[in-house]
């Protein structure tokens, strides 16, 4: 890179910065000075202290002169955080280095409320991304980038036989944790060796549930069917690991299934993927349950409590998949992968979902489970857990009112409730309303009661994704819209997202069935967006674009330029300022 910042070409001051969830914005104003081409685009470089090009922001020309830089903290195009450093922000046209970015005058004194501190691993660690603005002889203001990692440690008072006590135990805990760690990752790595050149396998895995998920089904069928089950020796582990404690014999058949696996195919996050690296050669393939919510999970919600670490299980998907190219960055944000490695398959549980005479059949078998449905217009209630997790999870069913739901039922009306997996508590339904609600919590599978369902009603579920192919309305009641938007978090607006319309109060959601008021036209809006394909052919597209790697060549071109400009940016030097 040729520096031409003596040469004072242009000046570029910063007079914006904001932040979008973990998607740090700023705006740069360029003032030419001499002779220079402002048609011809700019590029603009994270420089740390050695002035090694550590990020390459996003830029967009808003205007004539300004443009606004895009960065994705948790994932600046490397899969990693950006990393900790003292950075400037040069501007470069083509192959010369033409000036630093200053801030402006306007901006100085709102330096450390643009300033973010991004809580971690219990809130015991904190990733901060601080602004700040040095000197300069022509009284400039030169802007800075200070990144830094950093632990907390505890307060602790009293003796210090009590703080080296209490220092000791905490110590010998980690100690015992990381070393059932350290002898995993060995036995993992002696098993690798163990494995080597034997038949590929795959493995079929989760450990959040003991059973197969609809979406791994749904392409383990059609391998089957295809005959695919001969070129791979398909093996399985299902565990709860997450809520249940394992034992030694289950780790080490855990080890043993990883070790052998030249594909892995998961369905949600696994613990053991944040500190146990797999090998290189084992392909990792996401199939998330999430069709396309509204909640914040993975990086999205970086800061807040239960986000994960800076390196994660999230990092070793070499893919994941989409319901449509148009929202793929929902689910590359949350996984801190890029967006080119997000490929809009569509769902495989969709498969089934729309084959005709599964649909046929399934109706017929929950018309005479839940008889009290026919002949009435059935309203599905389905919103998303409250609380942290699996092990707390709940639902507030004193904000229902039983009593006044069912008399607006009346005889048009029947109500399912199908609250989420993790809720154990069962819906409290007075006996004397048994002839107009149903808890429906233990039916297996929330997609077949779409077919008879007349109206959802939900909050920030991602069943809305699937029940929109239904082409019926859907009502969202968000009545912890601004609580759950902070201890959660929303990756896109709610308000213009939700394909139907949101309600605060119950009162509001009686009066909105009363009226059959559900802005109904937000259901295709929606399906336009969120889907690429309506077909039965997911499974396919994901086992011959993932696991067999026929992705499409226009796909596999924007991988390929991706990968390029990383490795670019990466070997771009900048010389020394003498």
């Amino acid at each position: 890179m040729n520096n031409l910042t003596e040469e004072t070409l242009i000046k570029a001051e910063i007079i914006n910065i904001y932040w979008e969830r973990i998607n740090l914005f700023i705006d740069v104003q360029i003032n030419p000075i001499k002779n220079f081409d402002t048609n011809v685009p700019l590029d603009f470089y994270a420089l740390n202290g050695k002035r090694a090009a550590k990020a390459k922001f996003q830029a967009e020309k808003i205007s004539d002169n300004i443009y606004r830089l895009c960065l994705n903290v948790t994932n600046p195009g490397y899969n990693r955080c950006f990393p900790a450093g003292t950075y400037t922000i040069a501007v470069c046209q083509g192959e010369n280095e033409l000036a630093h970015c200053m801030a402006s005058h306007s901006i100085v004194h709102k330096m450390s409320d643009y300033s973010r501190a991004f809580p971690f691993s219990g809130r015991a660690k904190v990733y901060n991304v601080i602004f700040y603005v040095g000197e300069a002889d022509d009284y400039s203001l030169p802007f800075y980038i200070f990144v830094m990692e950093a632990a907390s440690y505890a307060n602790n008072t009293g003796s210090s036989r009590c703080l080296l006590g209490k220092i000791s135990s905490k110590a010998k805990k980690y100690l015992k944790k990381n070393m059932k760690k350290l002898i995993l990752k060995k036995i993992y790595s002696i098993l690798l060796l163990v494995h080597t050149g034997k038949k590929d396998v795959m493995l079929i895995m989760s450990e959040q549930n003991k059973k197969i998920s609809s979406n791994q089904n749904g392409v383990y069928k059609r391998l089957t069917e295809r005959g695919l089950d001969k070129k791979y020796k398909i093996i399985f582990s299902f565990r709860s690991a997450v809520a249940e404690k394992q034992g030694k014999i289950s780790w080490l058949k855990f080890i043993n299934k990883l070790a052998q696996s030249t594909v892995i195919i998961l369905d949600d996050h696994v613990p053991a993927f944040d500190w146990l690296v797999l090998s290189k050669k084992t392909k990792v393939i996401q199939l998330w349950h999430a069709g396309a919510g509204f909640k914040s999970s993975g990086y999205s919600r970086w800061g807040n409590i239960g986000c994960p670490a800076p390196y994660s299980c999230h990092r070793q998907y070499d893919y994941g998949i989409a319901g449509s190219e148009k929202i793929a960055h929902f689910f590359s944000e949350v996984w801190g992968i890029n967006k080119e490695q997000v490929l809009p398959t569509g769902m495989p549980r969709i498969d089934e979902y729309l084959d005709q005479n599964y649909r046929k059949k399934t109706s017929a078998a929950l018309y005479k489970k839940f008889p009290v449905c026919k002949n009435k217009k059935v309203i599905l209630f389905a919103p998303t857990y409250r609380g942290k997790n699996k092990k707390n999870a709940y639902y507030p069913y004193n904000i229902i009112d039983f009593d006044k739901l069912y008399n607006i039922c009346g005889d048009e009306y029947v109500v399912l409730f199908k609250m989420h997996p993790w809720i154990s508590d069962s819906v409290p339904i007075k006996p004397e309303y048994a002839d107009t609600f149903i808890d429906a919590g233990k039916y297996p599978n929330i997609n077949d009661l779409f077919y008879i369902t007349d109206l959802l009603v939900t909050d920030y579920s991602s069943s809305i994704f699937e029940f929109s192919l239904m082409n019926k309305p859907m009502l969202f009641f968000a009545y912890d819209e601004i609580p759950y938007s902070f201890s959660r978090g929303f990756h896109r607006n709610y308000d213009q997202s939700a394909p139907g319309k949101i309600v605060h109060t119950f009162d509001e959601l009686l009066k909105a069935i009363e009226q059959k008021d559900f802005e109904f036209e937000k259901v295709k809006q929606y399906v336009d967006f969120h889907f690429d394909y309506i077909d039965s052919n997911a499974s396919d597209r994901v086992i011959d674009w993932l696991i067999l790697g026929n992705i499409p060549q226009d796909m596999k071109n924007k991988i390929d330029k991706k990968n390029e400009d990383v490795l670019n940016t990466a070997n771009l030097h900048f010389s020394e300022i003498q």
